[in-house]
């Protein structure tokens, strides 16, 4: 996957400045090393990324020119999480002191952070109870996200996992039912989105992938009769929230 770094977003450079942010606990979303760079500092750098499972890329010294601000990032260029990460248990928490069914936003592998930002704020107005994305090949809570939830991230659990499918099965074993977004599935209006549910919204350009899809219990369409046959990602999950919105009230 290419990546799309944009400046200034909580970004550390330096070797020194890299590992203290690990040592000190930050949360790093993306460690970018130089390609060949195997000396002491750096192997430091990269098993305390193994420590915490931290994305690392390792790309060219041209890429790390290009990303870096100050011109001195000693081969390793670090992306640090804008705003704390929640567990999942605080969302159990936030349900059940609402006296409501969990309610769960599923996100695999979104990677334009205005979409999370966006869905985190949808996730919020729908009465959702949090949100979980994957650790890779997706974005993070970048600077970017917490502006474009307007808000909502101070009040919305986002909670980050290893294996979106090995969460998914968990998260059964306690009484929750998947519904993921796909226009080859049965219209939502005809399915049962009350009770305990986590709605699962695919990548802008693949949609939901093939394994997370066999673990959903239902694959709900949004129908649609305009001359495209897709709607951007946060959209969609505007639409299937809403929905699971009025089958909770009304049905």
């Amino acid at each position: 996957m290419e990546v799309n770094e944009r400046p200034n977003e909580n970004r550390i450079e330096g070797r020194h400045g890299v590992l203290e942010a690990f040592r000190a606990e930050q949360i790093v979303e993306r460690l970018f090393v130089q390609k060949g760079c195997k000396d002491g500092p750096v192997m430091t750098i990269l098993r305390e990324a193994k420590k915490v499972g931290t994305m690392v890329d390792f790309v060219p010294k041209e890429r790390l020119d290009q990303m870096s601000e100050t011109g001195h990032h000693q081969g390793v260029i670090a992306n640090i999480a804008a705003f704390e990460y929640s567990d999942i248990e605080d969302m159990f928490a936030l349900a059940e002191k609402k006296g409501e069914d969990p309610f769960f936003f599923l996100l695999d592998g979104i990677e334009d952070p205005h979409n999370l930002g966006a869905i985190i704020r949808t996730a919020n107005l729908a009465g959702a109870h949090g949100v979980i994305i994957p650790k890779r090949r997706a974005v993070g809570l970048t600077a970017t996200v917490v502006k474009a939830s307007a808000g909502a991230i101070h009040y919305t659990p986002v909670a980050k996992v290893t294996n979106l499918v090995n969460c998914m099965e968990s998260l059964k074993e306690r009484g929750l039912w998947f519904a993921c977004a796909d226009m080859d599935g049965d219209v939502m209006y005809r399915q049962n989105l009350t009770g305990p549910i986590g709605l699962v919204i695919g990548n802008e350009g693949n949609g939901v992938s093939r394994l997370v899809k066999d673990h959903c219990d239902y694959v709900a369409s949004i129908p649609m009769n305009g001359d495209i046959d897709s709607l951007n990602a946060s959209v969609a999950a505007g639409v299937l929230a809403f929905e699971v919105v009025r089958q909770r009230g009304f049905k």
